[in-house]
């Protein structure tokens, strides 16, 4: 599908009254966890798209242009809150955040084996390990509190283990930033990646920032300031492989395009048909803001829609499916890695004056006051031994045991054995 060979709707088309915009919730007990995460990463999509626009709006003497968008802007902002109250009342907000971390782990890994640009799968593949363990530590936390097991939750797709350990995640700050991609040369899908991973990790941090206040323990809000921290990190990576270059009308129309694919994508592969009839009014609503978007960058910029996209074919459907067997494989071979200015190293070969070194040192000063630490052996204090859903033992045997958090990997020399990254048949 080319969505500029589409005919679009007026944009006003898409304004609803107060009976059309309240949506009904989804039944948490019978939806398919991976509607669930399909919800997040729309919820996600279109904030991102709506303060992006802000932001242009705050950035423009334009008002003939801060008119136009501010349209736009306020039936996606429509979009958004639909999309988010499709959650149901009586989903805590501890369950919510297993689909959260779901979605983290599945969405970064299908994006990782599809882009073609090493830099960006390298970051991907990174933060991968990551959201992975901040699933395992959540999952524990609500055994604890709700007496739920996250892999009902996850219907069995994920697995759920020890990744690179929380504890390892809190690097200095400058070393997050990486080489931004040239979206005028980069694959299409590519581009959309770098796109969609940010909106993605931006929505996880946000709603970690605002709901930590709201959780039920001290442990918990703890908890959640620190992955919400870590989440700043992720985003600061990701949000740093966009072009640089791309004029804010060049970036409104691949937002716009982003917003179309995804959708797309979603109607594609949705099985609940309630679902696929919103992802399909929405596409059609996106298409109208995407012409738009056109039409504002031949305007203002004298640039035809080809200059930044090339060919507006949608790549094939993003699809949100199982991953264990990609997951294990990045956890074998990278889980000792860290990251190092433009690229990652392996902890090993840092220096002992590294600034990561000094950043643990101020952070976790004692490290058995982690949060995320702490959760672990408050688990294995209760139940004695922590919880876990895995196919198998772990591919890493520092994080085998189940009696006893490991704090080593990824953040002390010698903890782990690791091969490298992998971009196609190398490795670096």
């Amino acid at each position: 599908m080319n969505p500029f060979e589409e005919k679009p709707l007026k944009i006003d088309y898409a304004l609803q009254d107060w009976t059309k915009i309240y949506p009904k919730s989804y039944d948490k007990n019978e939806l398919s966890p991976y509607s669930k995460t399909r919800i997040i990463l729309m919820n996600g999509t279109e904030y991102e798209a709506n303060w992006f626009s802000h932001q242009l709006a705050r950035h423009t003497g334009n008002d003939d242009l801060r008119r136009e968008i501010s349209l736009c802007r306020a039936v996606e902002k429509q979009q958004q809150l639909k999309i988010s109250l499709l959650k149901p009342k009586n989903e805590s907000v501890l369950e919510h955040t297993i689909s959260y971390e779901q979605l983290a782990v599945d969405l970064t890994a299908e994006l990782a084996q599809r882009t073609a640009d090493c830099n960006v799968k390298k970051a991907l593949d990174f933060a991968l390990l990551e959201d992975f363990d901040h699933l395992y530590r959540y999952a524990d936390l609500l055994e604890m509190e709700r007496k739920i097991h996250a892999e009902t939750l996850v219907g069995k797709y994920t697995e759920i283990m020890p990744g690179r350990p929380t504890v390892s995640h809190h690097r200095y700050p400058k070393d997050n930033a990486k080489q931004p991609i040239d979206a005028k040369k980069a694959d299409l899908f590519t581009t959309l990646s770098a796109l969609i991973i940010v909106a993605a990790e931006q929505q996880t941090m946000n709603y970690y920032m605002n709901v930590s206040a709201f959780a039920r323990s001290d442990l918990a809000r703890r908890l959640y300031q620190e992955i919400a921290l870590v989440e700043e990190a992720h985003v600061t990576q990701y949000e740093s492989l966009a072009d640089p270059d791309a004029t804010w009308l060049e970036m409104m129309l691949l937002h716009e395009y982003a917003e179309c694919y995804l959708y797309y994508s979603c109607y594609m592969t949705e099985s609940d048909e309630y679902l696929k009839k919103l992802w399909e009014e929405n596409l059609t609503y996106e298409i109208s803001h995407l012409h738009k978007a056109k039409d504002l960058l031949q305007k203002y910029e004298d640039k035809d829609w080809r200059q930044v996209i090339k060919n507006g074919e949608f790549p094939e459907p993003l699809s949100l499916h199982e991953n264990i067997a990609y997951v294990r494989e990045i956890l074998s071979s990278t889980a000792q890695y860290t990251a190092d200015k433009n690229d990652y190293t392996l902890v090993d070969d840092l220096p002992e004056d590294a600034d990561f070194f000094r950043f643990q040192a101020i952070t976790n000063k004692d490290v058995n006051k982690a949060p995320s630490h702490k959760v672990i052996e408050k688990h294995v204090a209760l139940y004695g031994s922590d919880y876990r859903y895995q196919k198998k033992a772990s591919p890493v045997p520092a994080l085998r045991n189940r009696k006893r958090d490991d704090v080593s990997v990824g953040r002390i020399p010698g903890a782990a054995k690791a091969t490298g990254f992998s971009c196609g048949d190398k490795r670096g």
